[in-house]
């Protein structure tokens, strides 16, 4: 638990208080609103570093499609801003507070430090990629600034996509300059019924492959159409659902429709979702809501190749009781198992991470992160996926290049 709150409100409060942190040795949690304070490791901060007084908007130009905005503006205030000019955050970013059991709107700063993405990253890519620049003041107590307003006059190595991920660990973000994008006009999702989850994945793919620039693909086995907090439109369907999004204008969004539909009915009966169904049932998976309940399971985000999702989930099922749905056509696993052994009471509480781990390595490889686990269960086992030695090497002489101290979240990562 942090002793002392500092909130500065601008980069001179900013760069003392860092300064006289690196000097006193004391380390800072760096935080917005603290909705995604569950994420990665239990920190040990003394004090903490509260960045919510750097809020507003510092330049906002829709017709160049960027925005600046300060690291603790409200998310609520971003989409609202954005959607009032037709315009969105491509990235599509989470909210977990159901997930996490949290409240509040969650910040710009939180959003890319956690380089958090939904369900369209497969079509638009990762927050990093849509991160732009930064003003921020580094471990070392030294404000600096890197990026540019657009993409093309980035030069030399580029900072904002190592800043996205790192968790508040290098950088206190201060200010962040965003790429914006319009929003679709109308969203369509063709629904394939009754696949197993293997079956699902070549249809993903199929669907993924095909002409249709299709935005989103996701499936959700029958045993998560029951109780959960899913939209009407898909717990009235019963069973197994595979999801297949497209955007766009309104015309070419019913004409590939009806072309998946017709394309991928050799698969099973299909059904239609139209835009104000289609967005609640995409917002849900977003916010992986399938799986919020009961809260005391481990969830973990396990990235592997497409095809490898399924044996994932069947390698794992077969030690443990789990849950699971798919997203970025396969290749993201959400999985939810007891945190303690295969059943409990077995003394055994690692969350299920040596078998996941396990699976994944069998299949090829991948990344296996504890998103959702009591804090005993977070300090207890690796959250990151565990890193090869020189990968290790590299990000121990970042860390010590930005903050030589471990002043800035320390124990986070």
């Amino acid at each position: 638990m942090t002793d002392t709150a500092f909130r500065p409100t601008d980069e001179a409060q900013l760069v003392e208080l860092v300064a006289w942190a690196c000097a006193e040795k004391k380390p800072l949690e760096v935080r917005g609103t603290g909705t995604k304070r569950g994420l990665g490791a239990p920190g040990n901060a003394e004090h903490s570093l509260d960045m919510t007084g750097f809020t507003g908007l510092s330049l906002y130009e829709p017709a160049e499609l960027v925005m600046s905005a300060g690291a603790g503006i409200s998310m609520a205030e971003v989409e609202a801003t954005l959607s009032a000019q037709g315009q969105h955050l491509a990235f599509e970013p989470p909210d977990l507070n159901a997930l996490l059991g949290t409240e509040g709107p969650g910040t710009l700063g939180g959003v890319i430090s956690c380089n958090l993405a939904g369900p369209r990253r497969i079509h638009a890519g990762a927050a990093r990629d849509h991160f732009l620049g930064f003003r921020g003041v580094s471990g070392r107590g030294e404000a600096f600034k890197s990026g540019a307003r657009v993409v093309k006059n980035v030069t030399g190595f580029d900072l904002p996509k190592l800043m996205a991920g790192s968790m508040g660990t290098l950088v206190a973000l201060r200010e962040l300059t965003i790429k914006v994008l319009p929003a679709p006009e109308a969203v369509g999702t063709v629904l394939v019924l009754g696949l197993d989850d293997e079956t699902a994945g070549g249809a993903l793919s199929r669907a993924l492959g095909s002409a249709h620039e299709v935005t989103g693909a996701a499936h959700l086995p029958g045993s998560l159409l029951a109780g959960s907090a899913l939209p009407d439109a898909l717990l009235s369907l019963g069973k197994a659902v595979t999801l297949i999004r497209v955007e766009g204008p309104s015309p070419s969004v019913a004409h590939r429709v009806k072309a998946l539909r017709r394309e991928l009915s050799d698969l099973g009966e299909t059904h239609a979702l139209d835009s104000a169904a289609s967005r609640a049932a995409w917002a849900a998976l977003r916010d992986v809501k399938p799986l919020v309940e009961p809260r005391d399971r481990a969830v973990w985000r396990i990235s592997v190749a497409p095809m490898a999702g399924a044996r994932v989930v069947e390698s794992v099922g077969k030690v443990r009781p789990v849950e699971a749905f798919y997203d970025w056509g396969g290749g993201l696993v959400w999985l939810a198992t007891d945190e303690e052994g295969a059943g409990k009471g077995t003394g055994e509480r690692d969350g299920g991470a040596q078998a996941i781990r396990a699976a994944v390595a069998a299949q090829g490889g991948g990344h296996a992160t504890l998103l959702r686990g009591s804090q005993a269960l977070r300090a207890a086992v690796s959250v990151f996926q565990p890193q090869p030695g020189p990968v290790a090497a590299l990000s121990r002489r970042l860390k010590d290049q930005y903050d030589p101290h471990g002043i800035l979240n320390p124990g986070r990562l």
